[in-house]
């Protein structure tokens, strides 16, 4: 009984088609740098939703830390999502 190869194919190029994609694209993207003074702060951020504003900025952060579960007892991860950012508006003339 002879096998049939073009199912085999047309899923063996659609995976090297997403995989020569993965590596196009990691190529291409510049290496992040890790900047410890900034992975102080956002450990040291509370957790919630804070909100400052002054004339020429407001500065919001947000941190939320949670641990998932699959199940009562079941292995699971733990999530910690720290958000900072700045908005600063300047008139111009």
């Amino acid at each position: 009984m002879a096998l049939q190869f073009a199912p085999i194919g047309a899923i063996a190029l659609r995976y090297g088609a997403v995989a020569l994609a993965t590596y196009v694209a990691t190529r291409a993207i510049a290496p992040g740098r890790l900047a410890q003074p900034v992975e102080d702060e956002m450990d040291a951020t509370p957790e919630g939703l804070t909100l400052r504003k002054t004339e020429e900025q407001v500065n919001a952060s947000a941190r939320w830390r949670r641990a998932v579960r699959l199940g009562r007892n079941g292995s699971g991860v733990r999530v910690d999502a720290t958000l900072l950012g700045r908005l600063k508006v300047e008139r111009i003339a």
